[in-house]
């Protein structure tokens, strides 16, 4: 004997049911978390700590330090410039240039 269909209104609320159930177990992985377990390390404040180990005046770190050999007025005129969208071309260095060669390296090795 084949079992009959489920009716509209009860497949909706199997449907809910199991979503519901989802849910519920998906917001029990928060207890899982390694990390937010009692006793556990915490990543928090690790990076700040080993750049403040890795400079060479801790104290520039709070409170930064001029120069005398920087004018503020020069510095600021590529910034204005590129905020009114009026940059400049870089030069040309004639050093290298970024496009197709002539030709793929001939194959042999020697």
């Amino acid at each position: 004997m084949t079992p009959l269909p489920a009716p509209p209104a009860r497949r909706d609320c199997l449907r809910r049911l199991a979503v519901l159930g989802l849910l519920l177990a998906l917001a029990g992985c928060d207890a899982t978390d390694p990390f937010l377990r009692p006793g556990m390390w915490r990543p928090a404040g690790i990076s700040d700590m080993n750049f403040e180990t890795q400079a060479a005046v801790p104290a520039d770190l709070r409170r930064g330090r001029g120069t005398a050999t920087v004018d503020g007025d020069t510095a600021a005129a590529p910034v204005d410039r590129l905020r009114r969208d009026r940059s400049r071309p870089l030069p040309s260095s004639g050093i290298s240039s970024v496009g197709a060669s002539g030709g793929a390296a001939p194959a042999g090795g020697n």
